[in-house]
């Protein structure tokens, strides 16, 4: 790890900030080292940001395939991944400059812009943790002083990202006297830092759910931190795409698809989910997900069912019938401006409903909740319908979604996550926390695997990535020491 703090070199990561944020996606990106001394937080904040999306986005490439959100071409299955794009973004962009601006924050008591940092820094050495376990941070960013750093353990990291994100909270909470405001460098709330302090809790909370099976937080302490969470849907933590941007999702699908290149299609658990498949309407007023069509596009004969592609397959649904089922050009999570989403009011009323629910006793298989799961867990479909402009009115009356509190169950819960968190990583941390259940994700199958695959992982989800090369190559005996095969559980899920 040669992450110099005081010789960054930005590549990808340094635009021009003139007058707003749109500015930031039309300067070209300088192909020379800046020395950090010479650039402002404003400089260096709206990068990150950048730069944690697309970490978002690059590592969901992968992890989206094995929560079969879409295989390749629709059915391929990936197989382990180093997922080194997103391991880049953190470990040459991320990091160094989240140092940087906290740093710059200490030196000129700007503590809105160190909160800040210290959220996005939280974000990042979490998600890393989640995808490899034990990783680098607090050596990470010592540079040339030790290109060979030890790794933190999973727990550790944790530890880590709970404190900056206790940190940031104080920070929010009071009053910043350095005449130094967040802008529209700002990438997510504009410096709305009240917007800020809700993120934090909310992610706050998320980071406690994958530490319940631990004996670390509760699911009281879950539901504590996520009442200062998001409060509407104007509250979610998502970077807008001006048109001089492609946001990934489409370009990567959508026009490739278009032009005879690879593209990823929707599998058929996702849409299992949202035809009446796994779940079947009982009301006789709704036979599809409304968000469905918003978000997909069926390709079959007028009058189809939508089939969603088998994960492992060669390209039919789950009935035996071709797959028909693929993303849609303006949809909603794949037009060419639709945002990048980190979290969102949908997924903390699913955190809630989910913490509620157990706080209550509950377990994957019982039937049962107090009104307070219930009635997050319909504020969660609702906050998913009203993002999506969605009429969701008949589908929460049917008594298949509608099923009341005492017949409430855990896979009703995550069944709805499943759906509001389309393309988030998060979903990854959820198959995971649950050890892939079919009793939590209803009809949820291991890929199809062929008569001749001898792949020493056939028939094993894949619970991690693997490290990259370039680290291997780097820092191979430490490495060495945290390496484990791709389908060993990460800490939390032990």
């Amino acid at each position: 790890m040669r992450n110099v703090i005081k010789n960054i070199f930005i590549g990808t990561l340094l635009f021009g900030f003139i007058a707003c944020s749109d500015d930031y996606f039309d300067v070209n990106t300088p192909s020379a080292s800046v020395n950090v001394d010479d650039l402002g937080m404003s400089d260096l904040l709206g990068p990150v940001i950048h730069s944690t999306l697309y970490t978002q986005y690059y590592a969901e490439t992968v992890a989206g395939n094995y929560t079969q959100y879409f295989g390749g071409y629709g059915y391929a299955a990936a197989g382990f991944s180093e997922m080194s794009s997103a391991w880049s973004e953190i470990y040459l962009y991320i990091l160094p400059n989240t140092e940087a601006i906290k740093e710059k924050a200490e030196d000129s008591g700007a503590i809105h812009y160190g909160a800040i940092a210290e959220i996005l820094e939280a974000i990042n050495i979490s998600l890393a943790a989640d995808m490899w376990d034990n990783i680098p941070y607090t050596e990470a960013t010592d540079g040339t002083e030790n290109p060979y750093p030890d790794f933190d353990t999973q727990e550790q990291v944790y530890a880590s990202a709970i404190t900056l994100l206790d940190s940031a909270i104080s920070s929010l909470q009071s009053e910043d006297n350095s005449n130094i405001s967040v802008g529209n460098e700002d990438l997510i709330y504009g410096g709305d830092i009240d917007q800020w302090l809700k993120a934090a809790f909310t992610i706050k909370a998320r980071l406690q759910l994958h530490l319940i099976a631990k004996g670390i937080y509760s699911a009281t302490d879950v539901l504590g931190t996520i009442e200062n969470g998001f409060t509407s849907v104007d509250d979610d933590f998502q970077m807008d795409f001006p048109s001089e941007e492609l946001n990934p999702w489409y370009s990567n699908n959508v026009l490739t698809r278009n032009t005879g290149n690879y593209y990823r299609a929707p599998n058929d658990q996702i849409v299992s989910m949202m035809n009446g498949t796994s779940y079947p309407f009982e009301s006789g007023l709704v036979d599809i997900d409304p968000r469905l069509p918003i978000m997909f596009q069926n390709d079959g004969s007028e009058g189809d069912p939508w089939r969603g592609f088998v994960n492992g397959g060669e390209g039919e649904s789950s009935d035996g019938e071709d797959a028909n089922t693929f993303f849609k050009d303006g949809g909603y999570y794949t037009n060419a401006t639709s945002p990048l989403a980190l979290i969102t009011y949908a997924e903390a009323m699913f955190i809630k409903a989910e913490a509620a629910f157990l706080a209550n006793g509950g377990n994957e298989t019982s039937v049962g909740a107090n009104i307070t799961a219930y009635e997050a867990y319909m504020e969660g479909i609702t906050a998913s319908m009203e993002k999506l402009s969605a009429d969701g009115s008949d589908y929460m009356a049917d008594s298949a979604v509608d099923v009341g509190v005492n017949n409430l169950m855990l896979n009703h819960i995550m069944k709805e996550k499943y759906i509001a968190n389309y393309l988030n990583v998060e979903t990854y941390n959820d198959f995971r926390r649950y050890d892939f259940s079919s009793d939590v994700f209803k009809d949820l199958a291991l890929r199809l695997e062929g008569e001749g695959d001898d792949s020493e992982y056939t028939g094993l989800w894949y619970r991690r990535a693997v490290y990259p090369d370039s680290e291997q190559n780097s820092n191979e005996d430490v490495v060495n020491a945290n390496w484990q095969e791709p389908t060993v559980d990460v800490w939390w899920a032990e």
